[in-house]
């Protein structure tokens, strides 16, 4: 198997999974899941390669002249998001296939998940950075759908909309940052890129690509300013927020930063930008997510605060932050994904998120409260869950940043402190509290429900009883792939005594002296939100877009008013002054005219197209004006005959004739002749008239008189019959070298036609 073949056996599935699912019902997850999971195997199987410094690449012609392709790069860090993607994603199939069992279109929503699949998969193995940007805007595309599946409710459809403004947005950004990042290597190849770093760090190119690669990658992983968008996604089904917003579609940008590591990393500007807005983040969405009560809130705010981490040790770019930084992505990953499946499978179970509505639920449920629990034991960093390590990295790197070191650990001890406050309040309060008076007796959840969340803590606590064993080596590729001057370090689970260990034991103790007084607590986060953080910036962002909608409104009113004339006068006024402008910074005009050599009959013709226009603009009689338009016409047309244009005059005759027949027949419809313009318009008309006649006039003698080195006509006569293999050159000009004009006039034409027999077949008598 390769890695585009794979990939488009994920499209093929989500456009197949609509079709198919109603005919596999309860098994359609279970064989869903079999192709991620081969994929998984898969890249899995090329570890031992990767270890040993191997880049697997493929490559597929796109649109070579320009440098895209559709590369696929697969290294240490591709395979550790890869079997991230795919190992979640099959848990998300099994699951969400039982979960939506009950919900309509679950067929469509379970296609929507594949393509979502598919699209982050091709992020995290492209290797040419437009590659990347199409699978980045379809990750966006597929989760606007996913988000907004619930379509009936105005909450999702704004929610899903206002994800989709935030990360388009920084698409769009991110595309202009790839462009200039290719600038100064004629290249969009990642090995080309990361073949020589220094050539886009030292350049003037830098800084710009810089903030426009950070605008995408800090919109599409929920970085302040643009964190509320996570938030507010939650109104999407759980298995959406348990696949996007916490394991996959969230972790994009922090896949960007660490993928372009090696390239852009290293500087001030980059150091200084992901330490600041990392930071700021993480510390935000720690406080944000004390005073709420909605389960899959608390967990989102905690994903905003998680990934601020992640992108606080990107920038700090010491070894031991890009350790940390990896090590904390994989367990993120692991608890967070079962952390909401658990919350959605309490939302079945029970009817409600609201924490203050649930309790007693280890009656019910037992193996589910084991399986929270464990998870969020690794959130809260207890061993020998793979969270421990995580939180010992994250004070390690903070104990040796390069900068305000006690500042960052300050904030990274109150994050892990909130963290701890909030795993006793979500086991203790749910599980153990008092028993409320639920609206059905809540049940163990079915074992499809439960098998992805069982595994992925297996997997945790495995993974942090034998670092050595199986994270160190699965976790070494991608660390070396960041950051290849920094090795990885080797995990152990016991380090003895130390400063990080005392701070992992403050950091429970102080989680715990939290959970003692969280009434306390949660009173005083609510007070001072409700002093200093009242203003929510969602809110913000739906007062923004209004608003924007309404200045959108009125100037369209102002602009498209409807009078033809003047959005004709416009046109004119504005390509006249923009020619005249070229005009006068070009040479001096060289004029060469020779009216001896004029032939007499064409003087007469010139004479006369004169006078038809004078006629045209005094006359008082439409008709004598449109007989007067079609003399110029056929004026015009004598002209080209007399040039040798035959092919121009049989274009103009036809045109003519046609206007003129038209007109005709329009004309008995029209209202009687009035003066409707007072004389100031017609004064401004008649200079607007003479602006653009006399630009017109001045540029053909400039363009008469300019100089060429090598007129374009020389080409055509060379090419036209060696590589169009025409004859005709005019013939040959239309349909080859001006193909997509010529086929863009005969689709007007064809569009006109079509719109003129609709009106006169289907007007009613």
């Amino acid at each position: 198997m390769t890695t585009g073949l794979f990939i488009a056996l994920l499209i093929l599935l989500a456009f197949l999974a609509p079709l198919t699912r109603k005919y596999l019902k309860n098994a359609a997850g279970w064989l869903y899941a079999l192709l991620p999971l081969t994929g998984l195997v898969y890249y899995l199987s090329l570890l031992p390669d990767i270890i040993d410094g191997q880049v697997i690449t493929e490559t597929y012609a796109w649109i070579p002249v320009y440098g895209i392709n559709f590369s696929f790069y697969v290294d240490g860090l591709s395979i550790l998001f890869s079997a991230m993607v795919l190992g979640i994603g099959t848990f998300i199939l099994i699951y969400a296939n039982k979960y939506m069992h009950t919900y309509p279109m679950r067929s469509r929503f379970m296609g929507y998940l594949i393509l979502f699949m598919a699209a982050m998969q091709g992020i995290v193995v492209s290797g040419n950075l437009i590659t990347m940007f199409v699978f980045w805007e379809l990750t966006s595309i597929s989760s606007y759908m996913l988000i907004g599946y619930h379509h009936e409710k105005p909450e999702s459809r704004t929610s899903a909309l206002q994800a989709l403004l935030i990360t388009g947005f920084g698409g769009l950004a991110l595309l202009g940052g790839f462009v200039l990042m290719g600038q100064p290597y004629g290249s969009y190849e990642l090995s080309v890129l990361f073949s020589d770093p220094d050539l886009i760090r030292s350049g003037s190119l830098y800084l710009p690509a810089l903030i426009l690669v950070l605008l995408g990658a800090f919109t599409k992983s929920a970085q302040f300013p643009f964190h509320f968008w996570l938030p507010g996604a939650m109104v999407a089904p759980s298995p959406v927020s348990a696949f996007l917003h916490s394991a996959t579609m969230v972790k994009a940008g922090v896949f960007l930063l660490l993928r372009l590591n090696p390239v852009m990393g290293g500087t001030e500007a980059w150091h200084i930008m992901l330490t600041a807005f990392g930071g700021f983040t993480m510390v935000m969405g720690a406080w944000l997510s004390i005073s709420q009560t909605d389960l899959k809130k608390i967990l989102a705010y905690t994903t905003v605060s998680a990934l601020g981490t992640m992108v606080l040790l990107i920038g700090n770019g010491t070894q031991y932050a890009i350790n940390a930084a990896i090590i904390f992505l994989l367990v993120h990953a692991m608890y967070k994904g079962t952390l909401f499946m658990m919350a959605g499978n309490i939302e079945k179970m029970t009817g409600t998120r609201d924490i203050t509505k649930l309790g007693g639920l280890y009656t019910y449920m037992p193996l589910a409260a084991f399986i929270m629990t464990a998870a969020l034991v690794s959130m809260a960093g207890i061993p020998p869950m793979l969270g421990f390590l995580g939180k010992e990295l994250m004070y390690e790197s903070k104990l040796m940043a390069p900068t305000v070191r006690y500042l960052l650990l300050a904030a990274t001890f109150f994050t892990n402190m909130v963290l701890v406050f909030l795993s006793l309040r979500l086991s203790l309060d749910v599980f153990w509290g008092k028993t409320p008076q639920y609206a059905k007796t809540p049940k163990e959840p079915y074992f499809p429900l439960l098998l992805g969340p069982a595994l992925l803590v297996m997997a945790s606590l495995l993974l942090g009883a034998l670092p050595g064993l199986l994270a160190g080596p699965f976790t070494a590729g991608a660390i070396t792939a960041t950051s290849p001057l920094h090795p990885a370090l080797k995990l152990k689970l016991w380090h003895g005594f130390n400063t990080v260990l005392l701070l992992s034991f403050l950091t429970l103790l102080a989680g715990a002296i939290l959970y003692r007084h969280k009434h306390a607590f949660i009173r005083f986060a609510e007070k001072i939100n409700l002093k200093y953080f009242a203003r929510e910036f969602s809110k913000g962002f739906y007062k923004a877009q209004n608003d924007f909608l309404v200045f959108t409104k009125l100037q369209t009113s102002r602009i498209q008013h409807g009078y033809h004339r003047f959005y004709l006068m416009t046109i004119f006024v504005v390509a006249s002054a923009l020619v005249w402008v070229v005009i006068w910074r070009a040479d001096p005009i060289m004029l060469e005219l020779n009216f001896a050599d004029m032939p007499l009959n064409l003087v007469a013709v010139l004479a006369l197209i004169i006078t038809a226009a004078l006629s045209a603009v005094v006359s008082h009689s439409r008709v004598i004006a449109l007989v007067a338009m079609g003399v110029i016409g056929f004026g015009i047309t004598i002209i080209f005959i007399a040039f040798s244009g035959v092919d121009l005059a049989i274009t103009m005759v036809m045109v003519e004739v046609l206007m003129v027949i038209l007109a005709m027949a329009v004309l008995y419809h029209l209202p009687k002749y009035t003066k409707y313009s007072d004389t100031g318009a017609r004064m401004r008309d008649g200079l607007v008239a003479a602006v653009v006649g006399v630009f017109m006039m001045v540029l053909v003698l400039q363009a008469g008189t300019s100089q060429l080195d090598i007129p374009i006509s020389e080409f055509f006569k060379d090419k036209s019959y060696s590589e169009a293999f025409g004859r005709n050159i005019v013939n040959v000009i239309l349909v080859d070298f001006r193909a997509l004009d010529t086929l863009g006039e005969i689709t007007v034409i064809a569009i006109a036609a079509i719109g003129i027999f609709s009106m006169i077949k289907l007007t009613k008598k």
